[in-house]
């Protein structure tokens, strides 16, 4: 047996070298992979399909015609061009926006004053804090239409009956053009604000006490610990609830559709939302198409003022 035949006896190969070792051998690392992978395969797949592919069905269908009649026709950029030159976008594009710079820093300013004392409240402590969640599991349903009931004339309305008892005279509310909007947004403010007031005293709790401990030893009044260590240490926090109430905020329907049932978004248009405006849009006239524009444009906000709002507040080197 000649060398190149023993060499290929101890590759495992007849004629082979010792080179030439077996392709199908992976490593460590390559097997954990492979496995990774396959357990992800599954569930990215779903993601896929149910997330992105409506997302990308939705720019198309924001270039036809369809309204669920008709087969989809092609029109370019024509329902963009409508819905930019619509007056009544353009109000109620103001309104989210209104929702949106209002409602964000006034919803958050409340959660964290509360978080800030309740965390230092012992007594029925968990009592309390359950109290303050308990308005963000009630259905949107139910919680708006009490607010309604709260918010009628005397004698049913009880904030007006309370407003007599002080000598000031009755407020329209929901019926006025003028207060509408800003009703509507106290009653958004108050159901996320038991999630906000979570979160907060979370992040209260993750900062270790030595930091106040050497703080207090150095002289710094409770002012001073909360700009300089309480604000700082607590800003991963701030960011996470600054983006997801601005999502939920320039998404606002519930609130708004179960409030003003018998004139959705109004009185004229006074309190109605970019999600309310598509509903109509698509499920009102039918006009998929020119919702689905209205989506994108609702799309691109949301991923502006998102990633703007991680820009800025990012954390600096």
């Amino acid at each position: 047996m000649d060398t190149d035949n023993l060499q290929g006896a101890a590759s495992g190969r007849p004629g082979g070298t010792a080179a030439a070792m077996p392709a199908d051998r992976l490593s460590m690392r390559t097997k954990r992979l492979l496995w990774v992978w396959g357990f992800l395969a599954i569930p990215v797949l779903f993601y896929a399909v149910i997330r992105f592919y409506p997302t990308f069905q939705a720019f198309y269908l924001s270039m036809t015609n369809w309204d669920l009649v008709r087969p989809a026709k092609f029109v370019g950029f024509a329902n963009y061009v409508k819905l930019f030159k619509d007056p009544q976008f353009w109000k109620v594009f103001r309104n989210t926006f209104t929702y949106l710079i209002i409602g964000t820093p006034l919803s958050l300013l409340i959660a964290f004053t509360v978080a800030f004392f309740l965390d230092r409240v012992r007594f029925m402590h968990n009592f309390i804090r359950a109290l303050y969640f308990l308005p963000y599991l009630t259905t949107a349903a139910a919680m708006a239409w009490v607010w309604r009931w709260f918010y009628q004339p005397p004698p049913i309305g009880v904030i007006n009956d309370v407003l007599a008892l002080i000598g000031i005279p009755q407020q329209p509310f929901i019926r006025s053009t003028d207060q509408a909007l800003f009703s509507i947004m106290v009653t958004a403010i108050w159901a996320g604000l038991g999630f906000q007031v979570i979160i907060f005293m979370a992040g209260l709790r993750a900062i270790p006490t030595t930091f106040y401990e050497a703080a207090r030893i150095d002289g710094l009044g409770e002012w001073a610990i909360l700009r300089k260590i309480t604000l700082p240490l607590l800003k991963p926090t701030t960011v996470f609830l600054v983006v997801f109430s601005s999502i939920a905020f320039l998404r606002i329907f519930d609130q708004v559709y179960n409030m003003t049932t018998n004139d959705p978004g109004g009185p004229l248009g006074s309190t109605k939302p970019l999600v309310l405006m598509i509903y109509q849009t698509a499920f009102g006239s039918y006009a998929m198409g020119y919702a689905a524009a209205q989506t994108v444009v609702l799309f691109t906000i949301l991923l502006i003022v998102s990633l703007l709002q991680l820009w800025i507040l990012r954390e600096k080197k």
